[in-house]
């Protein structure tokens, strides 16, 4: 029978393997299961934490998305509790029911990514008693209406504490009126066996009938209004202005979640309309969602993000854990990931022109190039592992519910309080 489905309640009551009788529940509450960098991060968490201290499950508002697949390779529950807005008889009712799955199930974390599913799942959370309830903000807010961005806050409020993953997003939360010592700040982390340095003449390259040597410059980035790619063609006419050989890439879809409902938004058709305006006819090329991104990668010479917001960007920690260099925008947590001058270039955002120059100058000095790629791969060992924030994230949890009284506190708590102090 296919666990994805089984009603909400179905799910919970079946266990894929069997944990240890003393494992710690977590339930991982995802808005919708589409390949989106939260989404993957995760997965990658949940794959990662000790399955004899932990025991997983996943809860989504929409059962679909590119990594449904994967989620149910993980042989971990996954129920369904399908809303289409955030209020209503109907959403009361899976709220009241979600309460009654948690309790039976005895569920002692419950950790919800973003808007929707913290609106939505920290009130029935606390309702059913869970123990320690966490929150993760993972970007500034800045596609939230001010009523919405009250509203996670009121619901937060609710919440043991809060997960985000870049100083900027605290800062940010704590203008917003959080309380900064309900904040912990765990960042992404990369699973570096996936990236690897490669001789950039790989498949995408052969896709698009590269001669060896030609530069591909690329945006690794879900379709959205806020990546600012209209920019990066902008910037990308003027590069080849400069590099006639050069070719351009965007790497990514468009699909947003809104209120829980996975849409379909015309930025991509915008935007090939702008590439043919510009005069960049077939040097760019839309590839759409790829799987094999962690591989394209390493056949790029620079990587691009011309974020508007951002929160932590795994494409750029990805992309550096390949060691390519990155040009991105100076938002959100780009400057705690990117360090000017060293391991990437940083420019201010919707500035065409800066970004073009940035691209040009690596485009111009190869060593220089490959000495931030290198420089860039290896503040990915140094702070973005994805043993960090497995190991960062087991040690909070099981402090967040030493502090409620519910277990022990863990070994080397105080050291990882110092580091992250």
């Amino acid at each position: 029978m296919d666990m994805c489905a089984m009603s909400g309640s179905e799910a919970f009551a079946r266990k894929a393997d069997a944990p240890r009788a003393d494992a710690v529940r977590v339930l991982q509450f995802l808005t919708a299961l589409v390949t989106a960098g939260t989404e993957r991060q995760v997965l990658n968490l949940a794959r990662g934490l000790d399955p004899s201290r932990f025991d997983v499950h996943f809860a989504c508002l929409k059962r679909w998305g590119d990594c449904l697949e994967d989620i149910e390779a993980t042989r971990r529950p996954l129920a369904e509790y399908r809303i289409d807005r955030l209020y209503g008889g109907n959403t009361l009712r899976q709220q009241l029911r979600f309460a009654r799955d948690l309790r039976r199930r005895r569920m002692e974390v419950v950790h919800t990514y973003g808007f929707y599913t913290n609106v939505f799942g920290i009130p029935a959370a606390r309702l059913a008693g869970v123990p320690a309830i966490v929150a993760s903000i993972r970007d500034t807010g800045d596609h939230l209406t001010a009523a919405q961005r009250r509203v996670q806050r009121v619901a937060c409020r609710l919440a043991d504490h809060i997960l985000v993953n870049a100083d900027a997003i605290k800062q940010r939360l704590v203008e917003d009126g959080y309380n900064p010592d309900r904040i912990t700040i765990i960042g992404n982390g990369i699973m570096l066996s996936r990236f690897r340095p490669g001789d950039g003449e790989g498949r995408l390259r052969r896709e698009l009938g590269l001669s060896p040597g030609t530069a591909l410059v690329a945006v690794f980035a879900r379709l959205s209004r806020l990546k600012g790619i209209e920019y990066f063609l902008e910037a990308a006419a003027s590069v080849a202005a400069r590099f006639p050989e050069a070719r351009f890439a965007i790497v990514g879809e468009s699909r947003v979640v809104q209120e829980g409902v996975v849409v379909e938004g015309d930025y991509r058709r915008e935007l090939e309309a702008h590439a043919a305006r510009l005069g960049l006819g077939e040097r760019v090329v839309f590839t759409g969602f790829r799987r094999d991104a962690p591989e394209l990668m390493s056949e790029v010479a620079v990587s691009v993000l011309p974020s508007l917001s951002e929160g932590l960007s795994n494409a750029v920690l990805e992309s550096m854990a390949a060691g390519v260099p990155v040009v991105a925008t100076a938002v959100g947590g780009n400057p705690e990931a990117v360090q000017h001058g060293v391991s990437g270039l940083l420019v201010p955002p919707r500035d065409a022109a800066a970004l073009a120059r940035a691209i040009c100058a690596l485009l111009e000095d190869r060593e220089l190039a490959a000495r931030m790629g290198e420089a860039g791969r290896q503040r990915v060992v140094e702070r973005f592992s994805h043993e960090r924030m497995v190991r960062d994230t087991e040690h909070f949890y099981l402090a967040l519910l030493a502090r409620k009284g519910w277990r022990p506190a863990p070994p080397g708590l105080k050291e990882l309080k110092e580091r992250r102090a």
